[in-house]
């Protein structure tokens, strides 16, 4: 079978220099006067949520045209305001709004489709094209030179928030063609080029979860959580927060549907989906744990309906929203990625083995610090708003637990708070913006991660924090974890149990 050929950078709007970035820094406004009212209304943002006047000038929009919007950089500037516009809109009052008038969703779906990209507030749109070199001529992978286009709160902790995954992407950009080098030197079999390709990546990856945990340094958990968490949701499974259909996007037509679509999550970060297409980790649906996962029953059933629900693979669903030439590229990177089978072919080379394994150790690592992070950003502080409530509504309630209306309250009541931070049913169901169960999630795709090690070693080490020592049996240590303690051999627990 003759190899396919690589793929050109170049080809898939990439850079060999800023990545997924654009090769230059984004607009920062369109420069033709015709869009004068979406730029002004954007510039006031803050203080239109502010005053709740926000869903009134939206509405007093004209309905503009996408004629007059001619490079890539304005269709994506287009596409980044309607994103926070709409976003806004649906989340910028007491109540979320089902709808989103005319003024936003006419344009926002034509240049949705012009940038083959859903019309939604996606990583692109809050990261990838809304950002800003402070100077010029100094590189943008240092958090120290970036700030943001825009942010509905206005808030340094939002723009931290961006800018993070902006140097992410900036400081990984480098490792594509680096590993592009890599696939070619495994095709003609040059052991050196593919170690010292690997050797790189690894390091580099430390330098990226180095990026990742100064997350804390400039934005506050709980900042995040109650005051930017709730603009970066989408429509889909955000019943609770008062969108049980989705939203309709009006084009005048009458009959639009209702839409649902994720929130931006890091998981739609094309840069972190190459790093598992190039060292050949597989992700599964969330839930299924592989061959050894027990089957299901033959009989239908309402815990089988579920049970399909909750494996649906959130990470494949994710590339749909990436601008379609970065998905495309992962589609061609897919069909000529071969680093695993070549590790594999040549498992008896200590060095290739090493820095493979060291490459999946560092983006475990990586994963292992996300969780970190989804832990102090949003799992505790929902844990906190809900024992704060129920302290609330405790104190208030009679000491008689009989409701005013004489209903008699179960021993067992417990109140919960209401819209994004109400507690789920199910405590591993806490959602995030994108839409998914966030814990079980999080931990299975850091799992399997390490699947693909080649070493003997490497591979319990990546697989199993269970390992038994010479001459004892397999025992659980007890971790203190930012959630309290829990023992490693409990699948629940820390950053997991609430």
């Amino acid at each position: 079978m003759v190899n396919l050929p690589l793929p050109k950078l170049e080809d898939y709007s990439i850079s060999t220099k800023t990545g997924f970035l654009p090769d230059a820094p984004p607009l920062g406004a369109l420069q033709d006067p015709y869009y004068a009212p979406w730029e002004s209304t954007i510039s006031n943002l803050q203080p239109l949520l502010l005053s709740k006047k926000i869903r009134q000038v939206i509405e007093g929009l004209p309905v503009l045209s996408t004629d007059q919007l001619g490079t890539e950089a304005e269709w994506r500037r287009a596409y980044l305001i309607l994103s926070f516009l709409s976003h806004s809109y649906i989340w910028g009052d007491a109540a979320a709004s089902e709808v989103l008038p005319t003024t936003i969703s006419i344009p926002y779906l034509a240049v949705s489709e012009k940038l083959d990209i859903p019309p939604v507030a996606t990583y692109a749109a809050l990261c990838l094209w809304n950002y800003r070199p402070i100077f010029p001529d100094e590189s943008i992978d240092c958090l120290d030179n970036l700030a943001t286009l825009h942010t509905f709160t206005g808030a340094l902790d939002e723009s931290w928030f961006y800018l993070v995954s902006v140097a992410i992407e900036s400081r990984g950009a480098t490792i594509l063609p680096v590993m592009l080098n890599a696939i070619q030197g495994a095709r003609e079999n040059d052991l050196d080029l593919v170690v010292s390709c690997l050797q790189f990546f690894a390091e580099r990856l430390g330098e990226l979860t180095h990026l990742l945990g100064r997350m804390y340094e400039n934005c506050d958990p709980h900042i995040f959580y109650s005051r930017i968490r709730p603009y970066l949701a989408g429509s889909k499974n955000m019943a609770e927060a008062g969108l049980p259909r989705g939203v309709r996007y009006l084009d005048g037509s009458g009959d639009e549907p209702f839409r649902q679509y994720s929130g931006g999550s890091n998981a739609q970060s094309s840069l972190i989906q190459a790093f598992d297409i190039l060292l050949g980790v597989e992700h599964r649906p969330t839930g299924d744990k592989g061959q050894n996962a027990p089957k299901l029953e033959a009989a239908p059933s309402h815990q089988q309906q579920q049970h399909k629900h909750k494996i649906h693979n959130f990470i494949l669903e994710m590339r749909d929203y990436m601008p379609g030439p970065h998905r495309r590229f992962l589609e061609h990177l897919e069909r000529v990625s071969n680093i695993q089978s070549y590790v594999k072919e040549h498992s008896s080379h200590g060095a290739l083995t090493v820095a493979y394994d060291a490459c999946l150790h560092m983006l475990k690592g990586f994963r292992d610090k996300h969780i970190q992070i989804v832990s102090r950003y949003i799992v505790l502080p929902a844990k906190e708003q809900r024992g704060a409530a129920t302290e609330r509504t405790a104190a208030a309630r009679p000491k008689s637990s009989v409701a005013p209306l004489g209903i008699n309250l179960h021993p067992s009541y417990r109140p919960q708070p209401k819209g994004l931070a109400k507690a789920p049913n199910d405590r591993s169901d806490l959602r995030g913006t994108g839409g998914t169960a966030l814990i079980p999630f999080l931990k299975q795709a850091r799992d399997e991660t390490g699947e693909p090690s080649i070493g003997v070693w490497a591979r319990r080490l990546l697989t199993d924090s269970r390992i038994s020592l010479p001459g004892r049996e397999t025992e659980s240590v007890k971790i203190q974890g930012l959630a309290g303690q829990w023992l490693d051999s409990e699948d629940v627990g820390g950053i997991c149990h609430w």
